[in-house]
Protein backbone atom coordinates (compact mmCIF):
# COMPACT_ATOMS: atom_id res chain seq x y z
CA UNK A 1 0.00 0.00 0.00
CA UNK A 2 1.46 3.40 -0.92
CA UNK A 3 1.59 6.21 1.43
CA UNK A 4 -0.10 9.16 1.55
CA UNK A 5 1.45 11.94 -0.72
CA UNK A 6 2.48 14.84 1.56
CA UNK A 7 0.03 18.21 1.55
CA UNK A 8 1.42 21.46 1.21
CA UNK A 9 -0.18 24.54 1.62
CA UNK A 10 1.00 27.52 -0.20
CA UNK A 11 -0.50 31.30 -0.33
CA UNK A 12 0.93 33.44 -3.38
CA UNK A 13 0.21 36.42 -4.09
CA UNK A 14 -0.73 38.52 -7.36
CA UNK A 15 0.59 41.59 -7.15
CA UNK A 16 0.29 44.34 -9.64
CA UNK A 17 1.81 47.59 -10.07
CA UNK A 18 0.00 50.87 -11.42
CA UNK A 19 0.97 50.27 -14.76
CA UNK A 20 -1.43 46.99 -14.67
CA UNK A 21 2.03 44.35 -14.66
CA UNK A 22 2.25 41.78 -12.76
CA UNK A 23 5.38 40.30 -10.33
CA UNK A 24 6.79 37.28 -10.84
CA UNK A 25 9.76 35.83 -9.19
CA UNK A 26 12.18 32.99 -10.08
CA UNK A 27 12.82 29.96 -8.21
CA UNK A 28 16.26 29.78 -7.12
CA UNK A 29 18.75 26.77 -8.04
CA UNK A 30 18.58 25.04 -4.37
CA UNK A 31 15.14 24.86 -4.65
CA UNK A 32 12.98 21.58 -6.68
CA UNK A 33 11.46 23.32 -10.10
CA UNK A 34 14.50 25.82 -10.00
CA UNK A 35 14.37 28.16 -12.74
CA UNK A 36 10.65 28.87 -13.19
CA UNK A 37 8.94 31.57 -12.74
CA UNK A 38 6.47 31.94 -9.92
CA UNK A 39 3.87 34.22 -8.17
CA UNK A 40 5.73 35.33 -4.58
CA UNK A 41 4.40 33.67 -1.81
CA UNK A 42 5.41 30.45 0.23
CA UNK A 43 4.04 27.97 2.55
CA UNK A 44 1.17 28.20 4.90
CA UNK A 45 2.76 27.39 8.45
CA UNK A 46 0.25 25.54 11.26
CA UNK A 47 -1.80 28.29 13.04
CA UNK A 48 -1.39 30.92 9.97
CA UNK A 49 -4.23 32.32 8.65
CA UNK A 50 -3.94 32.46 4.79
CA UNK A 51 -3.21 36.46 4.98
CA UNK A 52 -1.09 35.91 7.73
CA UNK A 53 1.07 33.53 6.16
CA UNK A 54 1.05 36.13 3.01
CA UNK A 55 2.13 39.18 4.69
CA UNK A 56 4.86 36.70 6.23
CA UNK A 57 6.13 35.32 3.29
CA UNK A 58 6.01 38.62 0.87
CA UNK A 59 8.28 40.57 3.69
CA UNK A 60 10.62 37.57 3.97
CA UNK A 61 11.04 37.21 0.26
CA UNK A 62 10.38 41.03 -1.12
CA UNK A 63 10.90 43.39 1.99
CA UNK A 64 7.44 44.63 1.68
CA UNK A 65 4.38 45.60 3.89
CA UNK A 66 1.26 44.10 1.72
CA UNK A 67 -2.61 44.08 2.34
CA UNK A 68 -3.49 40.95 1.46
CA UNK A 69 -6.66 41.56 -1.25
CA UNK A 70 -9.65 39.19 -2.23
CA UNK A 71 -9.20 35.50 -3.40
CA UNK A 72 -8.81 34.53 -6.97
CA UNK A 73 -8.07 30.87 -7.25
CA UNK A 74 -7.08 27.79 -5.55
CA UNK A 75 -5.17 25.12 -7.50
CA UNK A 76 -4.93 21.79 -6.51
CA UNK A 77 -2.05 20.31 -7.81
CA UNK A 78 0.14 16.84 -7.84
CA UNK A 79 3.83 16.87 -7.92
CA UNK A 80 6.11 13.87 -7.23
CA UNK A 81 5.68 12.98 -3.55
CA UNK A 82 3.34 16.17 -2.87
CA UNK A 83 -0.38 17.14 -3.43
CA UNK A 84 0.28 21.12 -3.10
CA UNK A 85 -2.81 23.54 -2.85
CA UNK A 86 -1.69 26.84 -4.48
CA UNK A 87 -3.82 29.69 -3.11
CA UNK A 88 -4.06 32.67 -4.30
CA UNK A 89 -4.39 36.23 -3.92
CA UNK A 90 -4.69 39.06 -4.92
CA UNK A 91 -2.50 42.49 -3.70
CA UNK A 92 -2.66 45.70 -5.08
CA UNK A 93 -1.50 47.88 -2.25
CA UNK A 94 1.82 47.56 -0.05
CA UNK A 95 4.13 49.56 1.57
CA UNK A 96 7.94 49.25 0.53
CA UNK A 97 9.80 48.54 -2.46
CA UNK A 98 9.77 44.69 -4.03
CA UNK A 99 13.13 43.19 -4.39
CA UNK A 100 14.81 39.60 -4.02
CA UNK A 101 15.96 39.75 -0.63
CA UNK A 102 17.04 35.77 -1.00
CA UNK A 103 18.64 36.69 -4.29
CA UNK A 104 15.93 35.45 -6.62
CA UNK A 105 15.32 37.46 -9.47
CA UNK A 106 12.09 39.74 -10.35
CA UNK A 107 9.97 40.94 -13.14
CA UNK A 108 7.55 42.59 -13.61
CA UNK A 109 5.06 41.69 -16.71
CA UNK A 110 2.26 42.91 -19.10
CA UNK A 111 -0.43 40.37 -17.99
CA UNK A 112 -0.61 39.44 -22.11
CA UNK A 113 2.74 38.34 -21.92
CA UNK A 114 2.47 36.30 -18.61
CA UNK A 115 1.96 32.80 -20.78
CA UNK A 116 5.37 33.21 -22.09
CA UNK A 117 7.29 32.63 -19.05
CA UNK A 118 7.91 29.07 -17.61
CA UNK A 119 5.83 28.28 -14.39
CA UNK A 120 5.38 25.13 -12.06
CA UNK A 121 2.42 23.23 -12.91
CA UNK A 122 -0.07 25.21 -10.41
CA UNK A 123 0.79 28.38 -11.85
CA UNK A 124 -0.15 27.99 -15.19
CA UNK A 125 -3.95 27.90 -14.19
CA UNK A 126 -3.41 30.94 -11.97
CA UNK A 127 -2.64 32.71 -15.42
CA UNK A 128 -5.80 31.26 -17.03
CA UNK A 129 -8.07 32.73 -14.44
CA UNK A 130 -5.96 36.54 -15.03
CA UNK A 131 -6.17 36.15 -18.24
CA UNK A 132 -9.76 34.46 -19.65
CA UNK A 133 -12.80 35.03 -18.82
CA UNK A 134 -14.69 33.66 -16.16
CA UNK A 135 -17.93 32.75 -17.75
CA UNK A 136 -18.18 30.34 -20.94
CA UNK A 137 -21.57 30.25 -22.59
CA UNK A 138 -23.08 27.45 -24.48
CA UNK A 139 -25.55 28.57 -26.97
CA UNK A 140 -28.68 25.96 -27.02
CA UNK A 141 -29.70 24.42 -30.05
CA UNK A 142 -31.31 27.31 -32.55
CA UNK A 143 -34.60 25.39 -32.83
CA UNK A 144 -37.54 26.61 -35.38
CA UNK A 145 -38.02 30.26 -33.64
CA UNK A 146 -34.78 31.99 -34.55
CA UNK A 147 -36.08 35.20 -34.20
CA UNK A 148 -36.01 34.57 -30.51
CA UNK A 149 -32.53 32.87 -30.40
CA UNK A 150 -30.79 36.20 -32.34
CA UNK A 151 -32.50 38.18 -29.74
CA UNK A 152 -31.72 35.93 -26.98
CA UNK A 153 -27.90 35.94 -28.38
CA UNK A 154 -27.77 39.83 -28.41
CA UNK A 155 -29.24 40.14 -25.18
CA UNK A 156 -26.33 37.47 -24.07
CA UNK A 157 -23.88 39.64 -25.73
CA UNK A 158 -25.07 42.68 -23.78
CA UNK A 159 -24.67 40.96 -20.47
CA UNK A 160 -20.99 40.93 -20.00
CA UNK A 161 -19.79 37.93 -21.60
CA UNK A 162 -16.97 37.49 -23.04
CA UNK A 163 -16.16 34.03 -24.02
CA UNK A 164 -19.13 32.51 -26.96
CA UNK A 165 -19.32 28.51 -28.36
CA UNK A 166 -21.69 28.28 -31.00
CA UNK A 167 -23.34 24.95 -30.34
CA UNK A 168 -25.92 24.42 -33.22
CA UNK A 169 -25.20 20.56 -34.54
CA UNK A 170 -28.81 20.35 -35.68
CA UNK A 171 -28.57 22.87 -38.27
CA UNK A 172 -27.13 21.46 -42.14
CA UNK A 173 -24.02 21.77 -42.74
CA UNK A 174 -24.77 24.98 -45.02
CA UNK A 175 -27.47 27.10 -42.43
CA UNK A 176 -24.42 26.12 -39.79
CA UNK A 177 -22.13 28.29 -41.92
CA UNK A 178 -24.32 30.92 -42.76
CA UNK A 179 -25.20 31.26 -38.68
CA UNK A 180 -21.94 30.89 -37.59
CA UNK A 181 -21.08 34.39 -40.28
CA UNK A 182 -23.37 36.12 -38.84
CA UNK A 183 -22.54 35.04 -35.28
CA UNK A 184 -18.81 35.96 -35.41
CA UNK A 185 -19.84 39.42 -37.34
CA UNK A 186 -21.97 40.05 -33.78
CA UNK A 187 -19.22 38.98 -31.33
CA UNK A 188 -16.69 40.71 -33.31
CA UNK A 189 -18.78 43.76 -33.06
CA UNK A 190 -18.97 43.18 -29.29
CA UNK A 191 -15.40 42.68 -28.59
CA UNK A 192 -16.41 38.42 -28.09
CA UNK A 193 -14.70 35.75 -27.98
CA UNK A 194 -16.25 33.46 -30.37
CA UNK A 195 -15.60 29.41 -30.56
CA UNK A 196 -17.22 26.98 -33.09
CA UNK A 197 -18.35 23.66 -32.01
CA UNK A 198 -16.02 21.27 -33.49
CA UNK A 199 -15.71 22.81 -36.98
CA UNK A 200 -11.99 23.54 -37.12
CA UNK A 201 -11.84 24.55 -41.22
CA UNK A 202 -14.56 27.05 -40.87
CA UNK A 203 -13.37 28.31 -37.60
CA UNK A 204 -10.19 29.02 -39.61
CA UNK A 205 -11.86 31.16 -42.24
CA UNK A 206 -13.65 32.82 -39.65
CA UNK A 207 -10.48 33.85 -37.65
CA UNK A 208 -12.52 32.31 -34.96
CA UNK A 209 -11.90 29.38 -31.98
CA UNK A 210 -12.59 26.16 -32.00
CA UNK A 211 -14.03 23.77 -29.50
CA UNK A 212 -12.89 20.46 -30.26
CA UNK A 213 -14.88 17.26 -29.19
CA UNK A 214 -13.69 14.91 -26.80
CA UNK A 215 -14.07 12.33 -29.85
CA UNK A 216 -12.21 14.29 -31.97
CA UNK A 217 -9.49 14.65 -29.42
CA UNK A 218 -7.33 11.40 -30.11
CA UNK A 219 -7.25 12.29 -34.09
CA UNK A 220 -5.50 15.93 -33.54
CA UNK A 221 -1.56 15.40 -33.20
CA UNK A 222 -1.12 19.11 -33.47
CA UNK A 223 -2.72 22.37 -32.16
CA UNK A 224 -5.40 22.85 -34.92
CA UNK A 225 -5.15 26.82 -35.30
CA UNK A 226 -2.40 29.17 -34.54
CA UNK A 227 -2.25 31.30 -31.95
CA UNK A 228 -4.80 34.31 -31.13
CA UNK A 229 -7.73 31.44 -32.46
CA UNK A 230 -8.74 29.73 -28.99
CA UNK A 231 -8.58 26.70 -29.17
CA UNK A 232 -10.94 24.68 -25.76
CA UNK A 233 -11.50 20.71 -25.39
CA UNK A 234 -13.94 19.15 -24.38
CA UNK A 235 -13.11 16.93 -21.65
CA UNK A 236 -14.61 14.21 -19.96
CA UNK A 237 -11.52 12.13 -18.02
CA UNK A 238 -7.88 12.23 -17.44
CA UNK A 239 -6.92 10.91 -21.18
CA UNK A 240 -8.43 13.72 -22.46
CA UNK A 241 -7.31 16.60 -20.48
CA UNK A 242 -3.50 15.41 -21.48
CA UNK A 243 -4.50 15.07 -24.77
CA UNK A 244 -5.73 18.37 -24.42
CA UNK A 245 -2.79 19.84 -22.72
CA UNK A 246 -0.65 17.54 -25.09
CA UNK A 247 -1.76 19.84 -27.98
CA UNK A 248 -1.42 23.10 -26.48
CA UNK A 249 -5.29 24.24 -26.02
CA UNK A 250 -5.48 27.26 -24.31
CA UNK A 251 -8.20 25.89 -22.08
CA UNK A 252 -10.29 22.62 -21.95
CA UNK A 253 -13.89 22.06 -20.22
CA UNK A 254 -14.44 19.33 -17.81
CA UNK A 255 -18.09 17.81 -16.64
CA UNK A 256 -20.58 16.99 -15.85
CA UNK A 257 -19.54 18.26 -12.38
CA UNK A 258 -23.67 18.02 -11.37
CA UNK A 259 -26.54 16.41 -12.95
CA UNK A 260 -27.45 18.59 -16.12
CA UNK A 261 -30.67 17.76 -18.44
CA UNK A 262 -28.12 18.32 -21.42
CA UNK A 263 -26.39 14.69 -20.40
CA UNK A 264 -29.21 13.58 -18.34
CA UNK A 265 -27.34 9.61 -18.44
CA UNK A 266 -23.95 11.13 -17.24
CA UNK A 267 -23.00 10.28 -13.78
CA UNK A 268 -21.78 13.64 -12.31
CA UNK A 269 -18.32 14.06 -10.75
CA UNK A 270 -18.97 16.54 -8.16
CA UNK A 271 -16.35 18.60 -6.91
CA UNK A 272 -14.02 15.92 -5.40
CA UNK A 273 -14.32 13.91 -8.83
CA UNK A 274 -12.86 17.36 -10.58
CA UNK A 275 -10.23 18.12 -8.12
CA UNK A 276 -8.70 14.02 -8.17
CA UNK A 277 -8.80 15.06 -12.32
CA UNK A 278 -7.90 18.96 -12.28
CA UNK A 279 -4.46 18.38 -10.04
CA UNK A 280 -2.92 16.03 -12.86
CA UNK A 281 -2.74 18.42 -15.87
CA UNK A 282 -1.58 22.10 -15.88
CA UNK A 283 -4.23 23.83 -17.86
CA UNK A 284 -6.87 26.51 -17.06
CA UNK A 285 -10.30 24.28 -16.93
CA UNK A 286 -14.02 25.05 -16.75
CA UNK A 287 -16.27 23.54 -14.56
CA UNK A 288 -19.62 22.65 -16.62
CA UNK A 289 -22.91 20.45 -15.73
CA UNK A 290 -25.48 21.79 -14.06
CA UNK A 291 -23.72 24.80 -12.71
CA UNK A 292 -24.42 28.77 -12.96
CA UNK A 293 -23.42 31.79 -11.95
CA UNK A 294 -23.92 31.22 -8.20
CA UNK A 295 -21.39 28.43 -8.49
CA UNK A 296 -18.02 30.54 -9.61
CA UNK A 297 -16.66 31.11 -6.07
CA UNK A 298 -16.88 27.61 -5.54
CA UNK A 299 -15.28 26.46 -8.68
CA UNK A 300 -12.63 28.74 -8.40
CA UNK A 301 -12.07 27.67 -5.24
CA UNK A 302 -11.07 24.05 -6.73
CA UNK A 303 -8.97 25.34 -9.07
CA UNK A 304 -11.61 25.43 -12.29
CA UNK A 305 -10.80 28.75 -14.09
CA UNK A 306 -14.54 29.29 -14.13
CA UNK A 307 -18.03 28.33 -15.36
CA UNK A 308 -19.23 26.89 -18.91
CA UNK A 309 -23.15 26.71 -18.90
CA UNK A 310 -25.99 26.70 -21.58
CA UNK A 311 -29.08 27.39 -19.18
CA UNK A 312 -26.74 29.28 -16.81
CA UNK A 313 -26.08 31.79 -19.17
CA UNK A 314 -28.57 32.15 -21.77
CA UNK A 315 -31.39 34.69 -21.13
Amino acid sequence: MEAPLRSIHVVAGVLTDVRGRVLLARRGEDSDLSGLWEFPGGKREPGETSEQALVRELHEELGIEAEVGEALIEVPQEYPGKRLRLEVRAVRRWKGTPRGREGQALTWVAPDRLARYSMPSADVPVVGALRQPDRYLVTPEPGTDMASWRHSLQRALESGIERIQLRARSLPAEAYAALAREVADACRRAGVDLLLNRDVALAAELGAGVQLGSEQLAGVSARPLPEGQAVGASCHDLEDLRQAQALGCDFAVLGPVAATATHPGATPLGWDGFVALREQVALPIYAIGGLGPDDLAVARGHGAQGIAAIRGFWP
